[in-house]
């Protein structure tokens, strides 16, 4: 394996989940296409990145709101936990570990979030 290229995130409104990581994470829909009469796929992505995100509601075993973990990284942890507890978004306090400074949320769904600062491996000390 040389790397993730996708990972699932389970939602509920396809539409609603791309507003959240959007407004809040800095991503961008880099497809919404039609699969069928009934699904879409909606990728979203951020800058250059090799990992994007599809937003889900087609897998039985992996309903809305049942990841929890998932780490995005962003510029600003405090800016971003500020704008997103201003908006109403639960999270949790920040905190600092030697990965980086973090701090824990939900999507609309309830998926989990880990949204941090991270550090990275060079840096980190030993």
């Amino acid at each position: 394996m040389s790397r993730v290229a996708v990972v699932s995130v389970p939602v509920t409104d396809q539409d609603r989940a791309a507003a959240f990581y959007s407004s809040y994470l800095g991503f961008d829909v880099i497809d919404d296409t039609p699969m069928g009469p009934t699904m879409r796929w909606v990728q979203l992505g951020s800058g250059d990145e090799l990992t994007t995100l599809t937003l889900t509601t087609w897998f039985d075993n992996m309903p809305a709101g049942s990841m929890s973990g998932l780490v995005i990284h962003v510029e600003d942890a405090d800016a971003t936990r500020a704008k997103m507890v201003a908006d109403g978004v639960e999270c949790s306090e920040l905190d600092d570990q030697p990965w980086g400074r973090y701090f824990m949320a939900k999507d609309p769904d309830g998926n989990g979030l880990v949204i941090a600062k991270t550090t990275p491996r060079a840096s980190r000390p030993t």
